[in-house]
């Protein structure tokens, strides 16, 4: 009887499932904070360089995340396709990470390497002259511009109080190693990043 009053009560009943979904959902993500695979870098991981970090933050501006995901799920089709499904530890450093869900173009987790610096930009500048098919925008705007350096420093430091590893050193170079450099080279440079640390590509 007490289930019947419940179900007549609609206030209550959405408190109830309300509370009900909050506790599953705890019992499903807590654990991962303590789970090593999930807060340990995979070997061999190292901070993004100045100029892939300003790619990273280029990649983001240009909204490519909303049509390129960078998670491959442990499915067969995908790992067929795409290369070994992505680990928790190659993202520890992503600051939002990019795993995305929509794929109205080819995820990206396993890209870097698979094509040269020159077919990327040839892409980002005409995406058809290399893909016929495809309905991605042109980012012809990347080629002139340039990175301003000065705001560099200050992106490694936040990033250090994250927690990612990052040197006095690394933080002291940074603005003479990204300052004037042309966006589309920091993008490819990102690109050609994702997916090296994972073996068996």
């Amino acid at each position: 009887m007490q289930h019947e009053k419940i179900e007549k009560n609609v206030g209550l009943m959405a408190i109830l499932i309300a509370v009900a979904i909050s506790f599953g959902g705890l019992v499903e993500i807590v654990p991962l904070f303590f789970i090593k695979d999930t807060t340990e870098p995979v070997a061999g991981l190292k901070p993004y360089t100045p100029v892939q970090l300003e790619g990273r933050d280029i990649y983001i501006r240009e909204g490519c995340y909303n049509c390129h995901s960078q998670m491959i799920r442990p499915l067969r089709a995908e790992v067929e396709r795409y290369g070994p499904f992505t680990q928790a530890g190659e993202t520890v450093y992503d600051y939002t990470f990019q795993w995305g869900s929509k794929r109205t173009g080819p995820d990206l987790a396993r890209v870097g390497g698979r094509y040269s610096d020159e077919w990327h930009k040839a892409h980002l500048y005409d995406p058809r002259s290399v893909v016929p098919e495809s309905n991605m925008p042109a980012f012809p705007w990347l080629f002139t511009n340039t990175i301003d350096g000065s705001k560099t420093p200050k992106k490694l430091t936040a990033l250090r109080r994250l927690g990612v590893p990052y040197t006095d050193a690394d933080i002291e170079s940074a603005a003479s190693e990204t300052d004037g450099v042309k966006e589309i080279d920091a993008l490819v440079a990102y690109l050609q990043h994702l997916g090296t640390v994972v073996t068996g590509r």
